[in-house]
């Protein structure tokens, strides 16, 4: 067997693993990227990129389809290909790979390992079956995977996973999506809009990120407006029915309701990569999910010279804190015991469905109700986003009572996306509501409704 000695050990060439070894580099250190399976990093093959990729065709269908109210009469019926829908989605996350993968040949072959790393003990990983490599500091960067729970194991190639939905020829006729996060509210809302019957089941109230009620109830009625949503179901059973699924699921009212699906989409959350990984070979200190202790600054586990970043540590799976996370952990690998703290950025989390969903700064769920007053506007009257027809959406603002700072936000509504780059950026400026409204704001723009929201906190800090 081949022996490799180096003084940084990178286990996942993903967003987060690529940028701790150019991070571990760059600081001097010799390191290696060991990589088990295809190269590509989440984001670009089966995240971010193809799920905005079926978004995008699934915004242009439904702007096709209202266009009267406009006075716009389109002749015919909007017609909408499955083949060249999913044929672009694959093209494109196919070049947005390509160019990852650019980067990824660029690195020397001499620190590129194949083959699936497991720990022999705390410093040595074996990868392949077919070489052991001895180094100083190791960085777990394995990524996630999709949960399926056992429920729908037995389903063969009928239950699919985000991952599956972008390999797909066409577009199927009925899709049942279990699990109301923002992964399954964003692909279940495309697909409807795609012309695909799309039922929505959840648990636990969930819908996406949001934990404001008013937010909450708001945003619940705006996506039954696109598809049959039950947050507050519980599937019973989920067999195979020919070339389908039949489901029964109990609705909160008690109605037992049973139908067959050509899928079940199950988005059912992510875990952490890390069965392969033979963590009970090293003295790490395991939590109940068998990941180790670390410190979520350093990125340290315990006082060992191994960090965790990205996916893999399950604190904020998005592609920035994952490359942020990335950098920090590399560096503070090739310079241990010498360790430099993550600044971690604003909170910012978006969903990006018709209207759009965003989240900055404090969640309203974790907030003292004692400590802040809220700001609120309603966009169905808001001046620009009725122009355009777009005027659905709920925005509430946080502010602390003592300080006057801005601390949070959630909201449905349009241009969320943009808006909330806005409000991240005054949270991690520190920000007062009285210096956010001395920002200009355009005639007539849909960040007028941000202003709304911002003077209506400024009256209940005034009446406080």
């Amino acid at each position: 067997m081949k022996a490799v000695r180096i003084d940084v050990a990178i286990i996942g060439a993903g967003s987060a693993g690529l940028v701790a070894y150019r991070a571990a580099k760059a600081a001097g250190a010799s390191a290696i990227l060991i990589e088990g399976g295809a190269y590509g990093t989440t984001c670009a093959r089966v995240g971010c990129m193809p799920s905005k990729l079926l978004i995008a065709a699934a915004e242009a269908a439904h702007a096709a389809m209202r266009t009267a109210p406009f006075g716009v009469h389109i002749d015919g019926v909007v017609r909408i290909d499955g083949r060249e829908v999913m044929r672009r989605v694959r093209s494109e996350r196919d070049r947005l790979v390509g160019l990852v993968l650019d980067s990824v040949w660029a690195i020397p072959a001499e620190d590129k390992l194949t083959g699936y790393a497991s720990f022999i003990d705390d410093g040595l990983l074996e990868v392949g079956g077919h070489t052991q490599v001895r180094a100083r500091s190791v960085v777990i960067a394995t990524g996630s995977t999709p949960v399926v729970p056992t429920l729908y194991r037995a389903l063969g190639n009928r239950v699919v996973v985000n991952d599956d939905v972008f390999e797909w020829g066409d577009l199927p006729r009925k899709v049942a999506v279990v699990g109301a996060g923002s992964i399954g509210l964003e692909l279940g809302q495309a697909l409807a809009h795609l012309g695909v019957e799309v039922t929505v089941i959840g648990a636990r109230g969930h819908v996406g990120p949001l934990t404001d009620p008013a937010v909450r109830d708001y945003a619940e009625a705006v996506f039954r407006e696109s598809f049959r949503f039950e947050p507050r179901a519980h599937v019973e059973v989920a067999t195979l029915d020919g070339d389908g699924v039949r489901l029964r699921f109990r609705t909160d009212q008690g109605e037992v309701v049973e139908d067959t699906f050509e899928y079940v989409l199950v988005t059912a959350g992510r875990k952490p990569n890390i069965e392969r990984l033979a963590l009970h070979n090293t003295s790490l200190v395991l939590d109940n999910r068998g990941l180790p202790e670390y410190d979520r600054l350093t990125l340290q586990a315990g006082a060992h010279p191994v960090f965790i970043a990205g996916d893999a540590n399950g604190i904020l799976l998005l592609l920035h804190e994952a490359t942020d996370e990335g950098r920090t952990a590399g560096a503070n690998a090739a310079t241990f015991p010498h360790l430099v703290p993550l600044i971690r950025r604003a909170s910012i989390s978006l969903l990006f469905s018709d209207p759009g969903i965003a989240m900055v700064g404090a969640r309203h769920s974790d907030l003292d109700p004692s400590t802040f007053v809220t700001g609120e506007v309603n966009f169905e009257d808001q001046g620009r986003s009725r122009v355009m027809l777009r005027n659905r959406g709920l925005m509430r603002v946080y502010v602390d009572k003592t300080s006057r700072g801005f601390i949070g936000a959630e909201w449905i509504g349009p241009a969320a996306e943009h808006i909330a780059h806005l409000l991240a950026w005054a949270l991690q400026m520190n920000l007062t509501v009285d210096t956010m409204l001395q920002m200009p704001f355009y005639h007539p723009v849909v960040e007028e409704g941000l202003r709304t929201a911002l003077r209506s906190a400024l009256l209940a800090l005034d009446a406080a």
